[in-house]
């Protein structure tokens, strides 16, 4: 595998690289155009767990640039609900085929926006209760186990909860690097995660430190209206591209 990316593959995933870092460190739900670039360039099964080692890279430099301002009360009442989706995505994901997984991921992602937009309109001052919690959070878990999609659900999540753009980075910091450690072993069980995988992962880590560098310093830039929609269009994007 490793010898057949061209040039132009590989041009696009140092690209998808660089996104991942930027969306670990300044746009969450970035990352699913990287899950879009690594899908086209490799075999679409192979490219979810060489895009985890990448993300879990990621994950180191967010948790150092913003590991003091998590919200841990909320992460707490995710976790049942994460483990839960995260199980029941490993299942799907070994029995599922890629097209209709893709699909179903795209429309739930368009259902958050809608319903989060909804929220925000009508009732602009109460935080998510704990039955929303449990949706987003199995969602969440079954999403990102199964395209590693599931930054623009937990987006739409913290984006109900009115987080503060460093709160939010800082949640979604902690959030992610527990999740994409928790679904190593079920990608190396499940014969996804190659030497030929580590291998581009080698290659293109110094992208995504590019990326989170360069995005630590847009984090610092952005006033929380401008935060929230980038949030919203990236997981809009995220979920056209699935659908298609």
């Amino acid at each position: 595998m490793f010898l057949e990316i061209s040039a132009g593959g590989w041009a696009l995933l140092a690209v998808a690289a660089i996104i991942v870092g930027i969306s670990k460190t300044a746009l969450p739900g970035a990352a699913t155009l990287s899950v879009a670039i690594f899908a086209g360039v490799l075999p679409s099964r192979a490219s979810t767990a060489t895009l985890l080692v990448l993300l879990i890279v990621g994950d180191v430099f967010a948790l150092w640039a913003y590991r003091r301002h998590a919200d841990w009360r909320t992460l707490w009442r995710l976790a049942p609900a994460v483990i839960a989706g995260l199980l029941v995505g490993a299942v799907f994901l070994a029995l599922a085929d890629d097209v209709s997984v893709r699909r179903v991921i795209g429309v739930i992602l368009l259902v958050l926006v809608a319903i989060t937009l909804w929220r925000r309109k009508v009732d602009p001052v109460v935080a998510p209760s704990r039955s929303v919690a449990v949706a987003y959070g199995s969602l969440g878990g079954f999403t990102t186990m199964v395209a590693n999609a599931g930054g623009p659900v937990m987006s739409m999540y913290f984006l109900a909860a009115k987080f503060p753009v460093k709160t939010f980075l800082g949640t979604a910091a902690w959030f992610f690097a527990v999740v994409n450690i928790a679904k190593l072993p079920f990608s190396i069980g499940l014969g996804l995660l190659t030497p030929a995988a580590l291998l581009i992962d080698l290659v293109l880590v110094p992208a995504v430190l590019i990326g989170a560098f360069g995005g630590r310093l847009l984090a610092d830039r952005l006033d929380q209206t401008l935060f929230e929609r980038f949030v919203i269009v990236l997981t809009v994007v995220g979920a056209v591209y699935l659908l298609l």
